[in-house]
């Protein structure tokens, strides 16, 4: 079981703008920011307390943060048109387009979804099955 999805940044201030913006319409909030320290936490908008489900922070060993070729982070929607929003918002916010949104394969319920990177180059997936 997963407990929480680190992500790492090159800049927290970029990196927060533009999942601030991609995370709204999939009912994701930033949950905490620590700037001294180079971390975001992220977690649902109506979730009260605990960890957040997603935190960016800056590389622990100084490097530069980098993704990894074929490594992909898919988060859940509500709707087709939250995948919509998902990807208009993060574009907006300086992503870089890999898949824009529509269906993919032949899966039943349809496999609706978007594909961006965001400004360390991270891939993320916005997906609806139906």
């Amino acid at each position: 079981m997963i407990g929480y999805v680190t992500i790492g940044h090159n800049g927290i201030d970029q990196s927060a703008a533009f999942y601030d913006a991609a995370f709204a319409p999939l009912g994701y909030a930033q949950t905490f920011k620590d700037a001294d320290s180079g971390w975001v936490g992220y977690g649902p908008k109506e979730k009260a307390e605990g960890l957040p489900d997603i935190m960016l922070a800056k590389p622990h060993d100084g490097a530069a943060a980098t993704f990894g070729n074929g490594s992909m982070l898919a988060f859940r929607a509500g709707s087709r048109a939250n995948v919509d929003a998902f990807y208009a918002a993060a574009l907006g916010a300086g992503g870089k387009d890999e898949g824009a949104p529509g269906v993919r394969g032949s899966f039943d319920p349809p496999f609706y979804g978007a594909y961006v990177r965001d400004p360390a180059g991270n891939k993320l997936c916005a997906y609806f099955r139906g």
